[in-house]
């Protein structure tokens, strides 16, 4: 019945819908937006409230230094809550400290949370802490972001309408080299210089669409944008796919309207051509890539209020009454653009990580 768990990463929509979504608990009234594949986060709506909740591994890795590994950890979670349109309020945290964390190795961490809560507004109201054997990096427990909203004061993935405009932020990949940038400085410096491989580190910030959500929810939520997604595992093809798969409609994207960031793409094509991966840079995984639609007649308005607050931003297509995601080429035929069977981060990372180990690259 099925096919087996993954070796690695999110279990596939199928194995969700065979053994997750069949056995959820008690079935309550209130929970409008229960857990679905596509939907980054659950509702709960009482009287004229809704809460918003979203939770998450909490994600540590020692090796991008404690302040850039809790800035991840919080903006992962952060994300998912925005794409609401409802900025996340509460954090609940479950540590599952590792033997061996050291005491100044948790205080540097647990500051560095803390800190990007503040920032961002998030009070810490609950948790559970401790050390366990056989935990260990990177995953050492587990978030819970909450926030609380009026009841039509978000919206979902689900509230893609036909004739919604499809927008996309920063570009592919920005995770996949984000990632490599801060872990193998010295492959970019010995192929490119010192001052791109300074410049790509910078890369590693801007894996988050806090920004980015609650920018464009100033359009207007449901009147405006329909709904906001993060393009995390899978990319931009995945995310476009989980769209149209919780809207129940389809999706046209337009090959000539698509783009990247320069930096990001020069990170990604190195390690693609030293790890012989091949990839497809727009089904790598992409947090901080922002896909969204928005109703036709405030597309403009959307565009020009993320650009003025630095987002890069364009149009890349349409949300169709079909089902699917279509590729619109330029020389006018379509392809369909499944979810791709596999991240090539994952093999990329790995990949050169075990060439640095053995002085390869």
């Amino acid at each position: 019945m099925g096919s087996n768990l993954p070796e690695l990463g999110k279990l596939p929509p199928e194995m969700f819908e065979e053994i997750i979504y069949r056995n959820l608990g008690k079935i309550r009234k209130e929970v409008v937006v229960p857990p679905r594949s596509g939907v980054d986060f659950g509702v709960i709506e009482f009287g004229e409230f809704a809460l918003i909740v979203k939770t998450d591994p909490l994600f540590i890795v020692p090796e991008y230094g404690w302040e850039r590994s809790s800035w991840f950890a919080v903006h992962i979670l952060a994300s998912d809550v925005a794409v609401s349109g409802s900025p996340p309020m509460y954090a609940a945290v479950d540590l599952n400290l590792p033997k061996k964390m050291k005491k100044e190795e948790f205080e540097k961490m647990w500051k560095g949370i803390s800190d990007e809560c503040k920032k961002l507004d998030i009070a810490v109201v609950a948790g559970h802490t401790g050390k366990y054997e056989g935990t260990d990096y990177p995953m050492i427990g587990g978030m819970t972001f909450l926030s609380i909203t009026k009841k039509d004061g978000y919206v979902t993935t689900q509230m893609a309408e036909p004739g919604d405009t499809v927008i996309m932020t920063k570009g592919p990949a920005v995770e996949a080299s984000g990632i490599l940038a801060a872990m193998f400085p010295e492959i970019l410096e010995k192929r490119y210089g010192k001052d791109f491989a300074e410049r790509a580190a910078k890369i590693f910030y801007q894996q988050s669409v806090y920004a980015d959500a609650m920018t464009l929810a100033q359009i207007g939520l449901r009147t405006g944008v329909t709904s906001m997604h993060d393009a995390t595992e899978y990319g931009v093809w995945g995310a476009l796919n989980d769209i149209a798969e919780a809207s129940g409609h389809g999706v046209l994207v337009y090959e000539n309207a698509l783009f990247y960031d320069q930096d990001v793409k020069k990170v990604f094509d190195l390690f693609s051509e030293l790890t012989g991966e091949k990839a497809d840079i727009y089904s790598a995984i992409s947090e901080g890539t922002m896909i969204a639609t928005v109703k036709e007649k405030k597309t403009e308005e959307a565009i020009n209020v993320l650009r003025k607050n630095g987002i890069k931003a364009g149009v890349i297509g349409k949300v169709t009454e079909e089902s699917g995601v279509f590729l619109k080429k330029e020389d006018g035929s379509e392809e369909k653009i499944d979810r791709p069977a596999k991240d090539p981060f994952w093999s990329m990372f790995f990949k050169a990580s075990n060439l640095k180990k053995h002085s390869s690259l």
